[in-house]
């Protein structure tokens, strides 16, 4: 058989794999277009319901548009000490995430590059402390704060926050540091660097997409927390950006309109900071398994 007989008789099963892979391809695109729908539907709709009037909201035409624009709700928005609020949260999630960051990576690195007897136990406890829900800890905690003398102080914000992301920060963190190569800090030994210098000025600059990935899940998950909040913190000063929409409601009305400005004008940092380090996210997450 010679070779334009073989070419001719590929042809069918190239063709049938083209087919197959456009059929995938198509499949592919559609669920993640729907997928888009599904994730910016929901801020498209938040920006058109702080632009209506109390009576076009209260109408029930969810997806109609505003007959105009009322723009005096983000003028009310920021009346209703919005940079108070939005001060104290920066300030919150600012400090949980530092501590976060440096306590996490400590862990995962004893926990990831030196063999002891209870390395696999410590990791397992952190593992657990996935599994246990914020809602859970409401009570405890509150007898505990209140002994202590710390309820009603941003300390009984930040404390929670760093333990509830512990764990899934030293889970990523010591994913990625497991397949740093070992002769990295052999040479580094040699050279007579100590294990906090190794740390330092090589582990911690090579885990920069982990950490980065770290640094947004805790920004988002706390700088959208409220139940916590809720419960340690009662003074006006201290409270953080999601207590702003309770400056609308009052006993006899509520500014429908003001409470959507204010959601988008405290969703803005959290959208701008995800696109701005969105590769970064990609990259810390997939880091541990590409490499190795």
């Amino acid at each position: 058989m010679d070779s334009s007989s073989v070419v001719t008789l590929n042809k069918p099963a190239a063709a049938a794999r083209r087919g197959r892979f456009s059929i995938q391809k198509t499949i592919v695109i559609l669920f993640l277009s729907i997928l888009v729908v599904t994730q910016v539907y929901p801020l498209l709709w938040l920006v058109l319901y702080s632009l209506k009037t109390n009576e076009e909201i209260l109408s029930g035409s969810f997806f109609a548009l505003p007959h105009a624009p009322q723009w005096s709700n983000y003028s009310a928005a920021l009346e209703g000490n919005y940079f108070r609020y939005l001060l104290n949260s920066l300030f919150v999630t600012s400090v949980t995430m530092i501590t976060v960051i440096l306590l996490s990576s400590l862990c995962a690195y004893a926990i990831s590059r030196f063999r002891w007897r209870g390395g696999q136990a410590v990791m397992l406890l952190f593992l657990i402390g996935m599994m246990i829900p914020m809602q859970a800890t409401l009570l405890p905690l509150m007898i505990i704060f209140k002994n202590i003398h710390v309820l009603n102080t941003h300390l009984s914000l930040i404390l929670p926050y760093v333990a509830f992301s512990m764990p899934i920060a030293v889970f990523i963190l010591s994913g990625f540091m497991k397949t740093i190569p070992h002769e990295i800090e052999e040479s580094a030994v040699i050279d007579g660097a100590s294990i906090i210098r190794i740390f330092r000025s090589i582990i911690l600059p090579v885990s920069v997409p982990p950490v980065m990935t770290v640094c947004i899940l805790t920004f988002i998950n706390i700088w959208n927390e409220y139940i916590l909040a809720a419960t340690f913190i009662s003074s006006e000063k201290l409270k953080t950006l999601p207590f702003g929409v309770n400056s609308f409601v009052s006993q006899y009305s509520v500014n429908y309109g003001a409470i959507g400005a204010f959601l988008v004008l405290g969703a803005l940092p959290v959208i701008i900071i995800y696109f701005l380090l969105a590769d970064k996210i990609t990259q810390g997450m997939v880091a541990g398994a590409v490499k190795g």
